[in-house]
C-alpha cells in the first residue's frame, strides 16, 4: 500500500515547484475543483496554462494521477519539464525504450511516481486496468478531451474507453480542451462522464498580445510572401487547405530567402517528427502546414500565424492562431479568404458523414467565422462575443488600426432576399446573381425567372460585387445554405426585420470594391445541382467505407453527375443513368434514389427489379394493378386468386397475344386465365 501524503497548499507548491508568483486568471478555481475530487470539464484557450490545472492537484492529492494525452511528443516534453522541476513523472508510450518503461514501473512500485502519462491506445490492453488498480490511481486527467468527438479531425477511437475506465476505477475525472462549441462539449459529457454534467469552467479566451487581421484573397501567394517578408527571421506557421499547396508555398518562401519546411499528413511519421524537432529547436523557421501540424507543438515564441486558406470554423481559427505568442510577447496573424474557400468549406461539410444536426452546427460555426472575416467593428469583440465574453475595442486588430469602410446595403440585401423568396428558396448564389443582374441564362429562361419583378433590379452592382454581398449576408447569418435542399440559400429569422424595412444593414464597402472578376473555378455541375452532387458523394463515401473499397467502385463521378442533373424519381428512371447496370441498381439504386427524392428507400421485388428501365417494367406494374383489382373477381366476392411475381414477369417479357398463349405461361392455370385473362391481354395490347 502506498503512503498517503498529506494534502499540500497549492499556492505554496505553485511557487516552490513551478516558480509562479500566482495563478493566471481562471486557473485557481479549476485547481480547487479538481483537488476536491469533483468531476471537472475545463474549456481553456490554447496556451492558457491548462496542464498546470491537473499537474498541481496531482502533487497535492494522494496516489497516482493518470494523464491520458494523444501525442507522444507532448507527453515526453511535459514529463521532461516536470522532472526538471523535481516532480516524479513518467510516460508509458510506444516511443519508450525498454529501459525507460522499466524505470517507470520501478518508480510506480516504490510509490514515488505522482503523474503517469499514458497513450490512449494503451487503454485497449487487457493488462492496463489491473495495473492501474495496483498502482493506486486516484484521479484521471484527460488532455485534448475533444478527441472523443467522432466528427472532429482529431478523433481518437481509444478515447471512447476512458469513460469505462473512470467507472471501473471509481475515481474523479478532469477533462481539458480548447474546443468550445456546444456539440463537442455535449459529446465529452456523454462519453467521458456518462451524461452526468461535470463542474464546467469556460475561461479567459482573450489573447490580447495577438494582432488579428483578415484580407480578401487577391493573388494570395504574393500576399503571404509580403506578410512573411515583413517578419523575416521570425518563427511562423502558414496553414494551407491542401497538402500540395504546403509544398508549393514552402518552395516559394524558400526561394524568397526564408528558412522553410513543409508538413502534412501524407508524410512519413519520422519525417514529420524531424520537422517538429527542427521547429522547436531552430530560430526563425517557417513551417507551411495543413492542420495536422500544431497539436502538441509547445513552442512559446511563434511570432506569427498566417492562413493561406480559410479555416473550417471559428474554433479551428482560434486554436490555430492561438499557437502564436504563448510567451506573452507580441504576435501577428493574417487570414486570407475568398468565395472559393467558402464553397469548398460548405461542400466539405455537406459531403461529410456527420448526421444532419451536426452538419447544421458546422455550417453555423463556419458562418460565425465568416462574420468575423466580414466584421465592421473590432474583430476581438466579435471573436470573444462568440465565446460568450464581452470586451471593449481592443486596439490590436486591423479594424481598430484602420476602421472599415461601410455602406448602407439595406436596399441591396432586400433585393437579394426578394430574389431568394420569389424563387422558392431553391437556388444558390450564382443563379440568384444572374437574376439580379439581368443575365438571362438558359437556366433562368427555362424556369421563367426572367419574368420575375426582381430580374435585373441589381444591375448597379457587378456579379463579383453581388458575390461579396451574398458572402457578407452569409457571414451575418441573414441567409444560410439549406442541407435539405442541397445548399440552396434560405432566409433566416434574422433577415425578416430587414425584409420588412425595420432594420438597416451596413456592409463592408472595401471588400465589395475588391471583388474583382476572377477566373471561375470549373464546377462539375451547375450551381443548383452542386448540393445534390455533394449529397450523392457523401452517400457514395459512406457505402465505399463500409465495403472497404475505393469510391469509384460504387459509382464513378460521371454517374453521380448525371444523377444530380437528371434527378431520376424512380428506379426505372435510375436504370437509364449511364453506369447503372442491373447489379448496381439492385445493390445501390434504392439508397441513391432516396438521396435524390428525399423519400424513403423504394424497394422492388427482385423479379420486378430485373425489368427496371425496360418497357416490360411498366407492363409488369399494370398487370400487377389488374391482378390486385380482380383478386376477388369483378364483383369482389369470388375466391382470392393471385399470380406470383415470376409469372407476372414472364407475361410482361413474353407478351402473349391470345388466351391459349397466356395459359402456357408457368403458373397460369385455367382459373387464373378465366379470372385475369381478358384484363391482362387488354394491358398487353394497349
Amino acid at each position: 500500500m502506498h503512503p498517503e501524503p498529506t494534502t499540500t497548499d497549492p499556492r505554496g507548491l505553485l511557487a516552490s515547484v513551478f516558480g509562479f508568483p500566482g495563478f493566471r486568471p481562471g486557473q485557481e478555481e479549476i485547481v480547487q475543483a479538481v483537488l476536491a475530487g469533483r468531476n471537472t470539464l475545463a474549456i481553456m484557450p490554447t496556451g492558457g496554462g491548462k496542464s498546470l490545472c491537473f499537474q498541481l492537484p496531482a502533487l497535492c492529492r494522494a496516489g497516482v494521477t493518470l494523464v491520458v494525452s494523444p501525442l507522444i511528443a507532448l507527453m515526453r516534453d511535459q514529463v521532461r519539464a516536470l522532472r526538471a522541476a523535481g516532480v516524479e513523472a513518467g510516460a508509458l508510450t510506444s516511443g519508450n525504450t525498454e529501459e525507460e518503461t522499466e524505470a517507470v514501473f520501478q518508480a510506480l512500485d516504490e510509490g514515488r511516481l505522482k503523474l503517469l502519462y499514458i497513450a490512449p491506445e494503451r487503454l485497449a490492453s487487457a493488462a492496463t486496468l489491473p495495473m492501474l488498480r495496483r498502482i493506486g490511481v486516484r484521479l484521471i486527467a484527460v488532455d485534448e478531451a475533444h478527441c472523443v468527438s467522432q466528427w472532429g479531425h482529431d478523433f481518437r477511437p481509444d478515447y471512447l474507453r476512458i469513460g469505462e475506465m473512470r467507472r471501473m476505477l471509481n475515481v474523479p475525472l478532469a477533462a481539458f480542451t480548447a474546443t468550445a462549441d456546444a456539440e463537442t462539449r455535449d459529446e465529452i459529457v456523454a462519453r467521458l462522464f456518462d451524461g452526468q454534467p461535470p463542474e464546467t469552467f469556460l475561461r479567459g479566451f482573450d489573447r490580447p498580445n495577438i494582432h488579428l487581421a483578415f484580407a480578401v484573397k487577391d493573388s494570395p501567394r504574393e500576399q503571404i510572401l509580403r506578410f512573411a517578408a515583413a517578419r523575416k527571421g521570425q518563427s511562423g506557421i502558414v496553414y494551407c487547405g491542401t497538402r500540395a499547396k504546403t509544398e508549393t508555398l514552402a518552395q516559394a518562401l524558400r526561394e524568397a530567402g526564408h528558412l522553410t519546411a513543409f508538413y502534412h499528413g501524407g508524410m512519413e511519421a519520422e519525417e514529420r517528427r524531424r520537422v517538429e524537432i527542427r521547429f522547436q529547436q531552430e530560430d526563425g523557421l517557417i513551417v507551411v502546414a495543413t492542420v495536422a501540424f500544431g497539436m502538441g507543438i509547445d513552442k512559446p515564441d511563434i511570432r506569427w500565424v498566417a492562413h493561406a486558406d480559410l479555416p473550417k470554423s471559428i474554433e479551428s481559427y482560434y486554436q490555430e492562431i492561438g499557437r502564436a505568442g504563448r510567451d506573452g510577447g507580441a504576435a501577428e496573424t493574417l487570414t486570407l479568404y475568398g468565395p472559393d474557400d467558402i464553397r469548398l468549406r460548405r461542400s466539405q461539410i455537406d459531403e461529410g458523414l456527420a448526421p444532419p444536426e451536426r452538419k447544421q452546427a458546422d455550417h453555423g460555426r463556419l458562418n460565425a467565422l465568416l462574420g468575423l472575416a466580414e466584421a465592421v467593428q473590432c474583430r476581438r469583440r466579435v471573436l470573444l462575443g462568440y465565446f460568450g465574453e464581452e470586451s471593449e475595442a481592443c486596439g490590436n486588430c486591423d479594424l481598430c488600426d484602420r476602421p472599415a469602410q461601410v455602406f448602407d446595403a439595406t436596399d441591396a440585401v432586400r433585393k437579394a432576399l426578394s430574389a431568394i423568396l420569389r424563387t422558392g428558396e431553391y437556388f444558390g448564389a450564382g443563379h440568384l446573381i444572374d437574376i439580379l443582374t439581368g443575365n438571362a441564362t438558359p437556366k433562368v429562361r427555362e424556369r421563367g425567372h426572367d419574368g420575375l419583378p426582381t430580374f435585373g433590379v441589381g444591375r448597379d452592382l457587378s456579379k463579383p460585387a453581388w458575390g461579396a454581398v451574398f458572402r457578407q449576408m452569409m457571414g451575418r447569418d441573414l441567409v444560410r445554405p439549406d442541407a435539405e435542399r442541397h445548399g440552396a440559400l434560405r432566409m433566416t429569422e434574422a433577415a425578416r426585420p430587414v425584409l420588412r424595412g425595420e432594420a438597416p444593414v451596413l456592409l463592408r464597402q472595401d471588400t465589395v470594391d475588391k471583388a474583382a472578376p476572377r477566373v471561375a473555378v470549373k464546377m462539375q455541375v451547375a450551381e443548383e445541382d452542386a448540393g445534390l452532387l455533394s449529397a450523392l458523394k457523401a452517400k457514395r463515401r459512406a457505402l465505399a467505407e463500409a465495403a472497404g473499397v475505393p469510391a469509384y467502385v460504387i459509382f464513378p463521378d460521371r454517374t453521380l453527375i448525371e444523377m444530380a442533373e437528371a434527378r431520376p424519381q424512380t428506379l426505372d428512371a435510375m436504370m437509364g443513368i449511364t453506369g447503372v447496370g442491373a447489379k448496381k441498381l439492385e445493390s445501390f439504386g434504392a439508397q441513391f434514389l432516396s438521396v435524390i427524392t428525399g423519400a424513403g428507400e423504394e424497394r422492388l421485388h427482385p423479379a420486378r427489379m430485373r425489368l427496371a428501365g425496360r418497357d416490360a417494367g411498366a407492363i409488369y406494374d399494370r398487370l400487377e394493378e389488374e391482378q390486385v383489382r380482380l383478386a376477388r373477381g369483378e364483383d369482389g366476392i369470388g375466391k382470392h386468386l393471385s399470380c406470383t411475381h415470376a409469372t407476372l414477369r414472364q407475361i410482361a417479357e413474353r407478351r402473349p397475344s391470345t388466351l391459349s398463349e397466356l395459359a402456357q405461361i408457368t403458373g397460369m392455370g385455367e382459373q387464373k386465365v378465366e379470372r385475369f385473362g381478358a384484363a391482362f391481354l387488354a394491358v398487353l395490347n394497349d
